[in-house]
């Protein structure tokens, strides 16, 4: 791999130029790579910035895909700021309402290792970066040349999409998330813990390894309570988390200021075009938040790009010989695998974001009365846990 701004290298024309190297872009990069396609990974120069407090919550089925590609952090690597291991599996999940309502969720009752990994961000994109350094097949440029196939992931914001006219349909959620990292007194027993109660809906995610104490903190409530509460001393932030979950896991303390940004349901019309030649020509797609963003109570919004790129990926491995990589006709084959799921999976999400943030007392015993029959639901419930875990059969 070689790092070059401009040049030669930028000019020649490539297999497939990959414009964001983010998680989703790089692993696509390296899927490809493992092809013998010659990627141009384009991304801008990083930006320094602050603690990152983010987690990812990955299922099974992206795990064996940075596996796959030598991606995955090992169990035992360490997060530098914290000393602490940079995976935490996660056996059990416990989900409560409003008015009694429960469900829970664990390993063991699937057959499984875990219901998912919650993965420190920094480890991850450490992990991945020096995986991208080691393929001789990947060139990391600061501009894009021209491909055969350009696959846009640059994100919510995309620039390239906008460019090409790609419609992104957006609808805002009146949230924010919330994100921040506490220490607590007690032992999470790599239990994921998540409450929806009076129309907010707050996480706290295991980190540190199976016998850690500290947590991520996702909290989804309306945006002016978002802004108050990062405005307000970090001590009262952690006294309000510690009192909505009833002190669960005892005392708990901020470790770095918290985050928080804008929520929305999003989607792309069409995740395919034809690049224009003044652009470089071939074929484009769309792939992670560039073609999707959803709510994330379900914990599937990069499980959701990682499906992408990996169905991107089978696409073109399974494509005829004599097709170009860029033809829209094997583009499309992508495009209707992905659209449907993504579709269902942000159907959901919505679906569940409306019913647990409405303020009226009768959706309320609906909804906890939804809850309770879910879980004496049986197969339903094990079917449907089994698909949130990326786990197959």
């Amino acid at each position: 791999m070689s790092s070059t701004p401009s040049g030669s290298s930028a000019r020649r024309r490539f297999d497939v130029t990959i414009r964001g190297g983010g998680v989703v872009g790089q692993t696509l990069a390296l899927l490809l790579a493992r092809e013998r396609l010659r990627v141009a990974l384009v991304s801008p120069a990083p930006q320094p910035s602050g603690t990152d407090v983010r987690a990812y919550a990955l299922n099974a089925a992206s795990r064996a895909l940075l596996q796959s590609v030598r991606a995955w952090p090992e169990a035992g690597t360490a997060a530098p700021a914290a000393e602490r291991p940079a995976i935490t599996p996660v056996s059990a999940m416990q989900v409560w309402g409003d008015d009694g309502g429960e469900v829970q969720f664990s390993s063991a009752g699937l057959g499984a290792d875990a219901l998912t990994w919650i993965v420190d961000v920094p480890a991850l994109e450490r992990r991945l970066a020096d995986a991208v350094g080691f393929q001789s097949g990947i060139e990391c440029l600061t501009e894009a040349p021209p491909a055969a196939l350009t696959v846009v992931c640059e994100g919510k914001r995309s620039r390239t999409r906008d460019e090409l006219g790609l419609e992104f349909d957006v609808r805002p959620y009146p949230h924010k998330a919330l994100a921040a990292r506490l220490t607590c007194a007690q032992a999470h027993g790599g239990v994921a813990r998540q409450w929806f109660q009076n129309g907010e809906i707050m996480a706290l995610l295991p980190l540190g390894g199976a016998q850690g104490n500290s947590v991520a903190l996702v909290w989804s409530l309306p945006t002016q309570q978002a802004d108050a509460w990062l405005a307000a001393p970090t001590e009262a932030l952690a006294q309000a988390v510690q009192t909505r979950c009833a002190s669960v896991l005892g005392d708990m303390q901020l470790e770095s200021p918290a985050q928080a940004w804008p929520l929305e349901l999003s989607r792309a019309r069409r995740w395919i075009a034809r690049m224009r030649p003044e652009m470089g020509g071939g074929g484009v797609a769309l792939a992670g938040d560039a073609a999707h963003a959803m709510h994330p109570l379900a914990g599937q919004g990069l499980n959701v790009g990682l499906a992408d790129v990996a169905e991107l990926a089978r696409v073109l491995h399974a494509r005829e010989y004599w097709r170009e990589l860029g033809d829209l006709k094997l583009l499309r084959r992508y495009e209707r695998a992905r659209q449907a799921d993504v579709a269902a999976m942000g159907w959901l999400t919505d679906g569940l974001f409306g019913l647990f943030s409405h303020a009226d007392s009768r959706i309320q015993a609906l909804r906890n009365w939804g809850m309770k029959g879910f879980e004496r639901s049986g197969v339903f419930k094990t079917w449907i846990a089994r698909q949130a875990s990326g786990i197959s059969g």
